[in-house]
């Protein structure tokens, strides 16, 4: 990496461990005919889908089942001038097998609101880029939640927290019409 350009671009690999740190993430699709973002709980399944969680008969479920998404997550640190981010796309379908459902539910997968009860969509990832920016000085120990600064290729991440409650030092997003919180 050139010290004058400070951008880092991912490995796949390492943006697929990077999944893993974080229990919440940004999923991107279309809202009539218009895009629309929304913050949800997920999880790196084994075979590598992403699975999110949504509340059931949520309109976003309908808008994901059967067309191309985008979903994106991060971490950053403000003290230290330093992150990272991910970007995934693939197909997204609703999660339809009673089996995998229960699986699901049984191993505490929720939406951020509860009731009444979690929908999964899965993202079969098929482009997947990140980009890392390294501390601003290397040296220097960075604050806050630091693991944007501190886990580096190879290296064991931190544990995420459970999918029902935000991580140490994250920004619960807050209410408005463009993150449709009832569907979250």
């Amino acid at each position: 990496m050139d010290r004058d350009d400070r951008v880092e671009t991912l490995s796949e690999a390492e943006c697929l461990r990077l999944l893993d740190t974080v229990p919440l993430g940004r999923v991107v699709y279309t809202e009539h005919a218009l895009p629309a973002v929304l913050p949800v709980a997920f999880r790196v399944a084994a075979d590598g889908r992403l699975i999110l969680a949504l509340r059931t008969g949520t309109r976003v479920a309908r808008a994901l089942d059967g067309t191309v998404a985008a979903f994106q997550v991060d971490d950053f640190d403000p003290a230290g001038r330093c992150g990272w981010s991910v970007l995934v796309h693939g197909r997204a379908e609703v999660v339809r097998d009673a089996g995998e459902r229960a699986a699901l539910r049984s191993g505490g997968l929720r939406p951020w609101i509860p009731d009444p009860g979690p929908e999964y969509v899965a993202i079969s990832p098929e482009l997947v880029s990140g980009r890392r920016i390294p501390p601003v000085f290397p040296d220097a120990t960075p604050t806050g939640t630091a693991p944007a600064c501190t886990a580096p290729t190879g290296t064991t991440p931190p544990a995420a927290a459970p999918a029902t409650a935000p991580r140490a030092g994250a920004t619960v997003p807050r209410a408005g019409a463009a993150l449709h919180p009832a569907d979250m």
